[in-house]
């Protein structure tokens, strides 16, 4: 951070681009649900693919940061070595 900090850039905050769907809501009333099926069923639907992109995104962005780490841990190494 202090690097891109140095450099002028900020590092991308890709967790923040992962947004979680809102959860749908369900009448708690039988008639309603009923008088609402279909577009209740269309929110249920849309949610279940809104999740399976959003766990994608989470996935993508726990493989950068497992990345990320790795790189600073080398460069870290790097560091100790040359103040030693």
């Amino acid at each position: 951070m202090l690097f891109a900090l140095l450099l002028g850039s900020s590092p991308v905050d890709v967790a923040a681009d992962c947004v979680p769907p809102e959860r749908p809501f369900l009448p708690q009333s039988r008639e309603d649900i009923r008088a609402y099926a279909d577009l209740l069923r269309s929110d249920f639907e849309d949610y279940i693919a809104d999740i399976q992109e959003y766990f994608r995104c989470l996935d993508a962005e726990r493989q950068r940061a497992f990345q990320e780490a790795r790189e600073v841990s080398e460069d870290y190494g790097r560091l100790v070595e040359l103040l030693d």
